[in-house]
């Protein structure tokens, strides 16, 4: 499974605390959830794309915080360099 890896590294949760990772170059791989606002997430995939930050799509919010530990939804994770 392609988050097998993001359960094991160093992250930040959530798209304010990726934004700031990814814009103080320490973001390696980015984690959008396909079902999340566009509105909120096409900035910090457009970011991404800009740094050359990796960006992988989950499918839900609900998956994406579940797989990272948490109980509730994550439009986004960022995996730190």
């Amino acid at each position: 499974m392609m988050f097998t890896a993001a359960s094991q590294d160093k992250k930040v949760i959530g798209l304010k605390q990726s934004m700031k990772a990814v814009s103080e170059d320490r973001a390696m791989t980015v984690y959008i959830a396909k079902d999340a606002d566009r509105s909120l997430t096409e900035p910090l995939a457009k970011l991404c794309e800009k740094k050359g930050v990796e960006i992988r799509y989950a499918d839900t919010a609900g998956q994406l915080g579940l797989l990272n530990g948490i109980s509730v939804k994550a439009s986004a994770v960022c995996i730190l360099k």
